[in-house]
């Protein structure tokens, strides 16, 4: 069940982040707080790459957590470079930003010291 959950919220959240990074920035109300964007971007993967891991811990069911870690950060920064090329070549209303795939990195490699901290502190990723 848990296995399931992970890859149905994953996938979700992977969808949503896709469906507004590429929607016409006409279409998305804009906030007036400076760099809210790159606040948003570090949010966004650092969810993604938590629920990508989690899904990934259960699927394989290993004890390996670094290797899933470094692959699902891999799969985080690759998938944000994607993105902004999509953005750059594929939208009218949006443009690559190197500043968003920082952000992006800087959420998954947070998301990714943050699950090591609790796996170290108390081995409770491997609990779920």
């Amino acid at each position: 069940m848990r296995k399931e959950f992970f890859l149905f919220s994953a996938i979700i959240w992977t969808g949503v982040i896709l469906f507004l990074s590429l929607e016409n920035s006409k279409n998305i109300p804009q906030i007036e707080i400076p760099n809210i964007d790159k606040v948003i971007h570090f949010g966004f993967h650092f969810v993604f790459t938590i629920l990508w891991f989690l899904y990934l811990k259960k699927r394989f069911n290993s004890s390996k957590n670094l290797h899933l870690l470094i692959f699902t950060l891999i799969v985080s920064f690759v998938f944000g470079i994607a993105i902004e090329l999509l953005q750059q070549y594929f939208t009218a209303t949006r443009n690559a930003d190197v500043f968003d795939i920082l952000a992006n990195t800087s959420g998954a490699l947070t998301a990714a010291f943050l699950i090591m901290l609790v796996n170290t502190y108390n081995g409770l990723i491997d609990k779920i």
